[in-house]
């Protein structure tokens, strides 16, 4: 889908709710890094967690993206119609031994990865020992649950390198912090990692620009991304909008929603965040923020 040399960018929210000032900063960050390079921006709603989605939360976030001048270039996508697509990623995996079954439970998990002396916590869960591995005795006769990357034959897994355009080197051993990633998830739905990776792919997204909460998603993307054969995008993770305890401001942890009053001054706000300094009036106009903020991230020459 992407031309030669075209720059094509995404902005991805999760319609549980609506923008909050954090989603603010990422949309606006996706938007002037392909802006400012003539290329093509995109808004794709990841509503692949169906429980947690609503469509009139989608909707809402399309409204106020257009209060603020933040409009796809394309038709937006949406991850609850992808449904094949992702089908037809996982059996490639399947097809190349780089994908199976699991049926572990949370508490068969935790339990396995204790007795194997995996210690490391990631956000309250233990990382996946491979209990299900072919190589271990599969299912032992146990019904199927999930379905996982087998990261013990997925290649460089032990060190995913890539470099952020903000942060700077990084580099990640998915085996031993993370084991092998869900790709489709015990109650059937799809997992966030493999829907990602394929619809950038299918995009033909070459610049990933979101918030540095994902930052730890990057590693077992590109893993995945390898073992299907695609593209890498480049990627740039923006500073975080904090709360007053110094969390990252979230849906989770009660994030108002985005107060578009005066929309200019939201964006003024959200270029703030990104260390962009708009020299304007208060009473600037849109259009006159939208191009400040152009400027200013001109200026700021993020590497490519």
């Amino acid at each position: 889908m992407s031309l030669a040399g075209q720059v094509r960018g995404r902005f991805a929210p999760s319609p549980t709710g609506p923008l909050h000032a954090g989603s603010l900063v990422a949309a606006l960050a996706s938007w002037l890094d392909v802006r400012t390079r003539g290329g093509v921006w995109l808004v794709r709603i990841e509503d692949v967690d169906l429980p947690r989605c609503s469509p009139a939360a989608a909707d809402e976030i399309l409204r106020q993206l257009a209060s603020c001048g933040l409009v796809s270039d394309e038709p937006p996508w949406w991850q609850s119609r992808r449904d094949l697509a992702y089908a037809a990623a996982l059996e490639r995996l399947v097809d190349n031994g780089l994908a199976y079954p699991c049926a572990c439970t949370r508490k068969d998990i935790e339990q396995a990865a204790a007795q194997a002396g995996w210690v490391h916590a990631r956000h309250g869960d233990r990382p996946y020992p491979g209990t299900c591995r072919p190589e271990r005795g599969g299912l032992a006769g146990r019904p199927e649950r999930a379905w996982r990357l087998h990261t013990g034959r997925a290649a460089g897994a032990e060190a995913v390198d890539w470099t952020d355009r903000r942060l700077g080197p990084q580099r990640q051993d998915v085996q031993a912090t993370v084991g092998d990633v869900v790709l489709r998830r015990a109650d059937g739905l799809w997992a966030y990692q493999l829907a990602v990776v394929v619809d950038d792919a299918e995009q033909g997204i070459t610049d990933v620009v979101r918030g540095e909460d994902l930052a730890d998603n990057t590693a077992r993307q590109i893993l995945l991304q390898r073992a299907l054969g695609l593209a890498t995008p480049r990627y740039l993770h923006t500073p975080l909008v904090l709360a007053a305890d110094g969390a990252k401001l979230s849906k989770q942890n009660g994030a108002a929603a985005l107060d578009l009053a005066d929309p200019a001054q939201a964006l003024r706000a959200a270029a703030g965040v990104l260390g962009l300094q708009l020299d304007l009036a208060p009473s600037a106009s849109l259009g006159d923020t939208l191009a400040a903020a152009c400027a200013a991230w001109r200026a700021r020459r993020w590497p490519d």
